[in-house]
C-alpha cells in the first residue's frame, strides 16, 4: 500500500488538473482570447445591431477572424462596433460588415463579404457597406400593422 504522503501528492496533482481543465473551458465558453497576433480595429455602423455583444465573432466564410471589441453610439445614434481582426488579412474597402445569427436562436456575429477592389482597409478605417440584424418583432409589428390597414 503507498503512503499517505505520495497518495496525497497525486491526489493533489490530480485536483490541480481538474481545475487547470476547468480554467480553460471556462475561458474558451466566454470567448477570451490571449494573444493571437497583431491586431487591426476596424469600424462598422449599424441601425440596429440587435443582440450582438461584445467579443461575439467576427468571421469571413465561415471562420473566425476576429472579435467585437466594443459597442457605442456615434453622435447619428447610430451604432458603431468596433472589429479587432488579424492584422495578416487584407479586407478590401468595397467589403461589406453584416449582423448575423447562427441557427434559428443561436448567438449573433459579424459576418465579412469580401468586396473587389485592390485598395484594403487599414487600422481605424470604417465599413461603406453593412446590414443591421434581422428583427423578428419589427417584422411581425410590420405584418400585422400591414393587415390592419387593409381591412
Amino acid at each position: 500500500m503507498q503512503s499517505n504522503s505520495t497518495r496525497d501528492l497525486i491526489v493533489g496533482l490530480f485536483v490541480l488538473l481538474g481545475l487547470a481543465a476547468l480554467a480553460y473551458l471556462s475561458l474558451q465558453v466566454g470567448g477570451l482570447e490571449f494573444g493571437g497576433g497583431e491586431r487591426i480595429v476596424l469600424r462598422a455602423t449599424f441601425d440596429d445591431v440587435g443582440g450582438l455583444s461584445i467579443r461575439a465573432p467576427v468571421r469571413i466564410a465561415g471562420v473566425k477572424i476576429g472579435q467585437v471589441s466594443d459597442i457605442d453610439l456615434d453622435d447619428d445614434l447610430r451604432a458603431t462596433v468596433s472589429l479587432e481582426i488579424e492584422s495578416d488579412l487584407e479586407i478590401s474597402v468595397d467589403s461589406s460588415a453584416a449582423i448575423r445569427t447562427s441557427g434559428l436562436l443561436g448567438d449573433q456575429f459579424i459576418s465579412v463579404e469580401l468586396g473587389a477592389e485592390d485598395e484594403v482597409l487599414v487600422d481605424g478605417e470604417e465599413f461603406s457597406f453593412t446590414e443591421s440584424a434581422f428583427s423578428i418583432d419589427k417584422l411581425v409589428g410590420r405584418l400585422v400593422h400591414d393587415a390592419g390597414v387593409s381591412n
